[in-house]
This record gives structure tokens, C-alpha cells and sequence, in this order.
């Protein structure tokens, strides 16, 4: 699993928002402009999901989404079917509800 990306994303939960694909590429070294790159990022959100979702904990990468859409990729959706979490069709619905559980297991305890 990739630490820097895993701890960023823990801190943006915290955090209570959202950060683009963009703002994690360069942890990892990655730029959003290349296909492999592009493919590299998902692959190491897949991973921290997937963790995530073996620890008994929401999908960790709902905190990551499109700068335009404000949504998480397609990437994101197809894991969630792969785990047996998303078999709905409506994807801000079951956005909204992962970000809201992410927020809920990583809000800091004085809030």
C-alpha cells in the first residue's frame, strides 16, 4: 500500500472534505495526465479501499474524486461492486453515503 497517499487520505477524512485525483498524483509521483499513471493511481486507491474494507471500515478513497464532478471515478464504483457494497444504479446516492460513513469512522474524537 502506498503510505504517503494512505495517511493523506486519512487526514483529509479527518478533515471532513474532499481532494482531487490531481492533488494525490504527486504523492506517489504520478501526473493525471498519462493513461499509466492514471492507472497506477487507481490501482493504489484500489488497494487502500480494499484494506480499508478488511478492517471492518468504508471505502477510505470516497474522499478522492473528479475536479469537475466532484464525484469519485468509475474506478471507484466498479471496486464497490467488486466488494458487494454498490448494486444500486444510483451512484450520487451511495457516494454520498460512503463519504458520510468515511467521515463518521475518521472524524477526530473531540468533534
Amino acid at each position: 500500500m502506498h503510505e504517503a497517499i494512505y495517511e493523506r487520505l486519512k487526514q483529509v477524512a479527518r478533515d471532513q472534505t474532499i481532494i482531487t485525483y490531481s492533488e494525490i498524483a504527486p504523492l506517489a509521483g504520478l501526473n493525471m495526465s498519462s493513461p499509466a499513471d492514471r492507472s497506477r493511481s487507481s490501482r493504489i486507491l484500489g488497494e487502500i479501499s480494499t484494506y480499508e474494507q478488511e478492517q471492518g471500515r468504508p471505502m477510505l478513497s470516497a474522499v478522492v474524486v473528479l475536479r469537475e464532478k466532484k464525484l469519485p471515478g468509475e474506478g471507484f464504483f466498479r471496486l464497490a461492486k467488486e466488494l458487494g457494497l454498490f448494486t444500486e444504479e444510483d451512484k450520487l446516492a451511495f457516494f454520498c453515503h460512503e463519504l458520510t460513513e468515511v467521515y463518521r469512522v475518521w472524524r477526530p474524537p473531540d468533534r
